[in-house]
């Protein structure tokens, strides 16, 4: 009996790795021919007409295809991509794997920036796809994305950017066993046309002249150029370094920085009070009547025994005026830095996990990839200012001179 029970129990045992084998290969080989057939259908309504077949509404041939490897959750399969003789094949299959493609990059070259061991990347990915990715893999994966950052990063800057925001991000990294400070400095503008772009994005030891020298050097030789107005904090150097490289250009200081820098100089108490008065000189009607209203702030700060912030509002407030000298409609985006530093705290939240990098290159090779995935969402398709209004400005501005000339 107990021999029987044996034998049956062998006759009904299943070779499960050999059968989920199987299966996998069933499953693999069914998304394979289904992605195909959606391919030839997608050839066959851009030549109107189904592989040899002839007639008058035909508006396209084949011309054979080529393969293309794509990774699923089934497993890699083969894609015959065909060829058209009169127009390049495009199909929501490929370009959908572009993104995807993209974006695991980003993800793989982030895990792995943020210490995530070689080991732990291969378990994710094998959860991910279905399949492991090599430690080569990985180390490859990071030069082609560095490939593809550096040369984002270098590309011409095309047409005028009346207005252009800087700034910059402290990040750390581990050198010889001590941690220090890198910087990366980071450019946005609004072209010509009124649309936000991503300028550029350096390296700086510190946010110093130097570094701020170097960078503005880098963005001129890219082909920087039409700006109007900079707007950024008070950084040390920064200022001589615009002078140097865009003298013809004005600057802007961010009015919230300005705030900042008085308030530490404010007892707690007392900041209400001196905020409230502080946003009355930015809410008059013109450039004179704010600097009026600062100088009864300037009185009143004295009064009020706070001599410090009444020296910074003094020697300072000169510095948040300057948007008064252009359009009305654009002010309110051009006496902050807002606009980009609602950008500055995502590369934050993006590196904030990785702690201290390895070196400056890799801190800014993640940032640079994080504004690249900005640069490409609908961030930079909205138009935020309309520029119109500045060329009606300069226009009539110009018609007055020539007729006082």
């Amino acid at each position: 009996m107990d021999d029987h029970s044996t034998k049956k129990a062998q006759i009904i045992q299943l070779n499960e790795s050999a059968v989920r084998d199987h299966l996998g290969e069933m499953v693999r080989n069914t998304v394979e021919d289904t992605l195909n057939s959606m391919l030839d259908s997608e050839a066959d309504r851009l030549c109107n007409a189904e592989k040899y077949q002839r007639h008058d509404a035909r508006t396209d041939t084949r011309a054979g295809h080529y393969q293309r490897k794509l990774m699923t959750k089934a497993g890699e399969v083969n894609l015959n991509i065909p060829k058209l003789r009169r127009q390049t094949f495009e199909t929501a299959i490929i370009e959908r794997y572009r993104r995807r493609e993209a974006s695991v990059e980003e993800s793989l070259i982030e895990m792995y920036l943020a210490g995530v061991s070689v080991r732990r990347i291969e378990d994710i990915t094998e959860t991910l796809w279905g399949t492991k990715v090599s430690p080569g893999t990985i180390s490859n994966l990071n030069k082609k994305v560095y490939a593809k950052i550096e040369e984002w990063r270098n590309r011409p800057i095309i047409g005028n950017h009346p207005y252009v925001y800087l700034d910059g991000i402290v990040l750390k990294r581990s050198w010889g066993g001590e941690v220090c400070n890198v910087s990366v400095l980071v450019a946005i503008g609004v072209n010509e046309y009124g649309y936000r772009k991503i300028l550029g994005v350096c390296e700086g030891a510190k946010e110093d002249k130097a570094g701020w020298s170097s960078f503005l050097h880098h963005l001129k030789q890219r082909g920087l150029s039409g700006v109007r107005l900079f707007i950024t904090d008070a950084c040390m150097g920064l200022v001589e370094s615009l002078a140097e490289y865009y003298p013809e250009s004005k600057w802007q200081r961010c009015i919230v920085h300005f705030y900042r820098n008085v308030f530490s100089v404010v007892p707690r108490k007392k900041m209400p009070e001196v905020a409230a008065m502080l946003k009355a000189i930015h809410a008059s009607e013109d450039k004179q009547a704010a600097i009026e209203k600062a100088g009864t702030v300037f009185t009143k700060l004295e009064e009020m025994k706070l001599r410090e912030a009444a020296k910074k509002v003094q020697d300072s407030i000169s510095e948040t005026l300057t948007y008064f000298d252009f359009p009305r409609e654009h002010r309110i985006r051009i006496r902050t830095n807002n606009a980009l530093e609602r950008i500055m705290k995502e590369i934050r939240r993006r590196t904030r996990v990785v702690g201290a990098f390895p070196d400056g290159h890799s801190a800014l090779m993640l940032c640079a990839a994080r504004l690249r995935h900005i640069a490409g969402t609908q961030w930079g398709s909205k138009r935020y200012l309309n520029i119109d209004l500045l060329k009606e400005q300069e226009l009539e501005l110009q018609l007055q001179i020539n007729e006082a000339a």
